[in-house]
């Protein structure tokens, strides 16, 4: 038997949500409008701050499920060049070493996600991963019906295919680690040995340090809009003790002007 590495997708081993990207590629196709996609945007942002949600995650599937209904997979195989050109740049780096160092270590390394099978696989095969765990859609005379095969790669239906997976390919599930960002994914984390957290969301941060998991974090775009927010606030801090100064040294406040540059004050 052999061990292997199973690293979550969004939020592990890519920055935000890939989600992101296949709607982008939707809208340019005409299979959403730009407003719904505004939606998104927002949701991907959110996603990024504060993680994953079961009613998140429920509500992302129906809307892909409603989304892929009655198109062909066919079209949708086109638009992975768009979707991986956006996606690529956005995985980290360091991700990256922690699979690359598997691979040398002897292990094999899986993308294990609750995106799309098809996204696991293309993603795998262009970082020369070994392959990948997704969900399943059911297509029916070469058009998608919205509904799963399988079971759904969230929770326990992802550590069902792992374990599918374990058994196929000879995979000692002990020996082997497993990385994700999101409390959603502790039957994936308790499945491995060896499991890692990843940008961790509060609670399972907090598991980690109870059971003296380790823990990685290079996620940004928080830390980088609280540094913003603390600029912002120290400006307005600045104005205000300007204004207050001022108005201790008797100096009169500038007059209002109108858009003439006039002043509106009478002499």
């Amino acid at each position: 038997m052999t061990a292997a590495a199973f690293l979550d997708l969004d939020r592990t081993l890519v920055a935000g949500s890939s989600g992101f990207y296949w709607a982008r590629a939707a809208v340019d196709a005409g299979m959403i409008s730009r407003r719904r996609m505004g939606h998104i945007i927002w949701q991907n942002l959110r996603f990024r701050l504060l993680g994953s949600t079961d009613d998140w995650t429920d509500q992302v599937r129906a809307d892909i499920a409603d989304m892929i209904a009655g198109q062909r997979a066919v079209d949708l195989r086109r638009m992975m060049p768009e979707v991986l050109a956006g996606v690529l740049p956005r995985v980290y780096p360091q991700m990256l070493r922690v699979a690359y160092e598997h691979q040398d270590a002897g292990r094999r390394v899986y993308i294990a996600t609750a995106s799309s099978q098809e996204m696991a696989d293309m993603l795998s095969h262009v970082l020369g991963f070994d392959g990948g765990i997704g969900a399943r859609s059911e297509v029916v005379d070469g058009r998608f019906t919205g509904r799963d095969i399988g079971p759904f790669t969230y929770r326990e239906g992802k550590a069902e295919r792992m374990r599918e997976l374990a058994a196929e390919e000879g995979i000692d599930l002990a020996a082997s680690y497993a990385y994700s960002d999101s409390e959603s994914d502790l039957p994936m984390l308790r499945l491995v040995g060896h499991p890692v957290a990843v940008n961790p969301d509060a609670e399972l941060e907090r598991v980690a340090r109870a059971e003296g998991w380790e823990v990685l974090r290079f996620e940004q775009l928080g830390r980088r809009l609280l540094a913003v927010a603390a600029l912002v606030g120290m400006g307005l801090v600045g104005t205000a003790g300007r204004q207050v100064a001022v108005r201790r040294a008797g100096v009169p406040p500038a007059a209002p002007r109108s858009r003439s540059g006039r002043s509106w004050r009478r002499a």
